[in-house]
């Protein structure tokens, strides 16, 4: 069997406490708590359906009138769950040499890699957005976080807002509240806050997240989006497992993460595509 984790690696991956503290770099779930959740754990049946309801309109009318019924034919979207998984198998010569329970340190690194995936699944759905601003060959702009939230108002999308950039794209923003090589803005709390901490916030009226699970289009440019909760729905079947099954036969232990969900786009009008350069 290739892949698994020997002695001869153990001592580069795990040898101390600081070793073990890397792990808790990986980036948790950003996008999924922010959009709309479906827990289909212990019912039957893979595909979640998800009613859309039309816009209701009212009007004027006169004393003694009777109103006019209206349609209300609804619609559906469906989010259809599959499996994810991954698996370490950990030597008993290995696990015996660590400085601590190496175990325990793969199985969160396990853990943490499902969130990135369930994230990087969820940004996936940033491309179907049929709004967008910014361009492939120009950095986000403030002028460009003020549009989307424009366009999700115009389109009667709830609020709250949410942005998701890649660290690339809310560099600029950072860059002009904090006034490095231009005019500085006025000195707000935002701004002191992006001298401070480098912490984005809210512009706009939509809070600003970072995460690295955004991907460039086929050009090169990053697509990072300005949503409502409701434009993006996750629907969980199995949360994640973590369970653990002896080889005996090569003296190690698997370790094995997996969960099963669905991810789609509910509304296409509560999304706007931000589209930027790739380049710092």
């Amino acid at each position: 069997m290739a892949n698994e984790i020997e002695s001869a690696v153990i001592s580069e991956l795990y040898s101390d406490v600081v070793q073990a503290a890397l792990f808790t770099l990986s980036e948790q779930t950003v996008i999924r708590p922010l959009v709309r959740n479906y827990n289909m754990v212990g019912t039957p049946g893979l595909v979640a359906q998800v009613p859309i309801y039309p816009a209701v309109a009212a009007a004027a009318v006169a004393d003694g009138d009777d109103l006019s019924n209206i349609a209300f034919n609804t619609s559906e979207k469906t989010i259809t769950a599959s499996e994810v998984g991954a698996m370490v198998t950990l030597t008993d010569l290995a696990k015996e040499t660590a400085g601590e329970d190496v175990a325990t340190a793969v199985g969160r690194q396990l853990g943490d890699a499902m969130a990135k995936k369930v994230d990087t699944d969820l940004a996936a759905l940033f491309n179907g957005f049929s709004q967008s601003v910014g361009s492939g060959a120009a950095e986000i702009t403030v002028d460009d976080i003020f549009k989307a939230a424009a366009t999700l108002r115009n389109g009667n999308a709830p609020g709250p807002y949410f942005c998701f950039l890649h660290p690339y794209q809310a560099f600029q923003l950072k860059k002009t509240l904090a006034g490095n090589g231009n005019t500085p803005m006025n000195n707000t709390d935002l701004v002191n806050e992006a001298l401070r901490s480098g912490y984005v916030g809210q512009v706009a009226g939509a809070q600003i997240f970072e995460t690295t699970v955004i991907t460039g289009d086929s050009a090169g440019a990053f697509e990072g989006a300005m949503i409502s909760q409701d434009a993006l729905g996750y629907m969980v079947k199995r949360n994640m497992r973590i369970a653990e099954q002896r080889d005996e036969s090569l003296r190690a232990t698997e370790i094995v993460g997996s969960m099963a969900y669905g991810v789609s786009e509910i509304f296409d009008g509560y999304g706007v595509k931000m589209i930027s350069d790739a380049q710092l």
